[in-house]
């Protein structure tokens, strides 16, 4: 069966995720993360995409970002994928593929699942035995959002500036947020829209995509369609 087209709209934020492939290692080190991170920085201004949230992984990446147009962001994983294999195969001797191939994204209803969305980013490496809390993980923009750092590749989205009135109220409700981490459900809604490239959202805003060009939204129901019953 055929490939879905990506669904991409500016203006909307998109929970992207790219593995490397065969899901081998795409960093070495402290080097190779800081090196993905300047490039996502410099090409994300160039091509106006806003990075709300993000996370590192030693094989893959997720990232939460807004594009202004509609070439943003699949631009912005060209160009950010191309330099970065060009680095890491050079530092590391070696040719061929590093990614698993075209990236996988969603987009996401910004009022629902936005900020479960940046603690799913923040609790990845919780999940994956990599540290015992997320402030104790370096790669992600959790440090960020939490008062512990200033990271210029972040850009915060309004739900994120919503709340709070000040600066440490947001930190704190954040955290909270992180702390009390995602029911089962939650969880498998984002891990399942991004893999399978489904919007994620109530109805109603999935009848807005469509109406803003998206293409299909949602899977079809599952059978065959009832025929019309005869009056």
């Amino acid at each position: 069966m055929a490939r879905l087209p990506r669904l991409t709209l500016p203006g909307h934020p998109h929970h992207v995720i790219q593995r490397g492939n065969n899901r081998q290692p795409v960093f070495a080190g402290e080097e190779d993360y800081r090196q993905l991170l300047s490039l996502l920085e410099s090409h994300a201004s160039e091509l106006k995409v806003a990075v709300h949230a993000y996370v590192l992984m030693p094989n893959h990446f997720h990232l939460l970002a807004t594009p202004e147009t509609d070439r943003g962001l699949p631009e912005l994983m060209q160009a950010v994928g191309r330099r970065y294999v060009r680095y890491f195969n050079a530092k590391q001797g070696r040719t061929g593929t590093l990614w698993e191939g075209r990236y996988r994204s969603t987009l996401l209803q910004a009022d629902r699942y936005l900020l479960p969305c940046m603690a799913y980013l923040d609790l990845n490496p919780v999940r994956g035995g990599l540290a015992a809390e997320p402030a104790g993980y370096p790669w992600s923009s959790h440090r960020h959002y939490t008062g512990i750092g200033n990271d210029r590749l972040v850009t915060p989205h309004p739900a994120f500036w919503a709340l709070g009135d000040t600066p440490f109220a947001r930190e704190q409700a954040y955290a909270q947020l992180v702390t009390a981490g995602l029911g089962e459900e939650m969880q498998q809604a984002l891990t399942n829209a991004t893999h399978r490239g489904w919007a994620l959202g109530d109805q109603r805003y999935l009848d807005e995509l469509e109406r803003l060009g998206a293409r299909r939204t949602a899977p079809k129901p599952a059978g065959r369609p009832r025929k019309a019953v005869a009056n």
